[in-house]
């Protein structure tokens, strides 16, 4: 096991080196510059504003010279947040974007597993169709177009909930966010969860127990549950990527002072330093996440941990 960890980090690391040229050259070849928001600058100053994030030298040069302070842990200075560099911008969005994130994949879980599960067990039932149905509806409706038709419902006809803003993580604020985050993730797991479960049923280890009398709850806790997540585990990772991707949208919809809305910021503003610095961020976290779904996937999995230790 260890030295599949070990492989697999440093797998990882030419993954991070495509993603960090992609990124570097992508927002260079966008139209526009850091500065050409501001008024016409003196030439003077521009020059010097240019020296001081290294935009005066060749294209090249500015790549190697960022690579390198990337490498050894120093990130430059926010072009537009002169006063903050990249790493204090993304640890003071950090606390709101992994709170926001963990509690739509918590929840996502929660009620995709438990729909998924009882549709299997109701299957070609009223319910059954019911809950796919639902999910359908909830892998087919953008997150863009959920969250302001739940701010009209919930903040603006009804006015039980706030239309936006954090108000220092005051659970108020937080549903409507969790809620669109969760959805689209809560669909795809209730339909891989319903789909395995059938299969697993269906098995001769299950139709063993059964025959052998054992209570049908108990074969369903001990004996079913553990194989049919085998594949939610497997999905969890493009999960967390979709639900990090999605946050981006949905921190600026709700006006959340999340990663994501930094990273909308520093795109629109050419904001190369931060841009950057939350992609270079947000791959890594999804290549530990991927990282830690493995490992679960063979503690679940006792022919995968085997092929591990091999």
């Amino acid at each position: 096991m260890l030295n599949y960890s070990l492989r697999r980090l440093l797998a990882a690391l030419p993954t991070l080196l495509v993603l960090f040229t992609l990124s570097f050259f992508l927002m260079r070849a966008a139209p526009g510059g850091p500065f050409d928001a501001e008024r016409s600058l003196p030439p003077e100053i521009e020059a010097n504003l240019n020296a001081r994030f290294h935009l005066d030298q060749p294209l090249h040069q500015q790549y190697f010279s960022y690579l390198e302070d990337v490498v050894t842990g120093r990130f430059w200075p926010s072009i537009q947040y002169s006063d903050f560099n990249v790493k204090t911008l993304i640890a003071n969005g950090l606390p709101v974007s992994m709170q926001l994130g963990l509690s739509a994949l918590l929840l996502a879980l929660l009620l995709g597993v438990s729909i998924g599960a009882y549709a299997a067990l109701k299957q070609n039932s009223k319910a059954d169709y019911a809950a796919m149905t639902v999910a359908m509806t909830g892998i087919s409706v953008p997150s863009f177009v959920l969250a302001p038709l739940l701010v009209l419902i919930f903040a603006v006809w009804l006015g039980w909930l706030p239309a936006g803003g954090w108000n220092h993580g005051a659970v108020a604020n937080q549903v409507l966010p969790i809620v669109v985050l969760a959805l689209p993730q809560v669909a795809w797991i209730s339909r891989l969860t319903r789909g395995s479960m059938i299969d697993v049923l269906r098995s001769p280890f299950i139709l063993t127990a059964r025959a052998k009398g054992l209570p049908w709850g108990l074969i369903i806790r001990r004996h079913a549950l553990k194989p049919a997540l085998l594949p939610v585990v497997s999905y969890l990772g493009p999960a967390a990527a979709g639900i990090v991707t999605g946050s981006i949208v949905i921190e600026t919809i709700f006006q959340l002072p999340g990663i994501g809305r930094y990273f909308v910021q520093s795109a629109v503003n050419r904001d190369y330093t931060l841009v950057m610095g939350v992609v270079l961020f947000y791959g890594s976290l999804i290549i530990v996440f991927n990282f830690l779904v493995d490992l679960l996937y063979a503690w679940l999995d006792p022919k995968v941990r085997k092929e591990y230790q091999a």
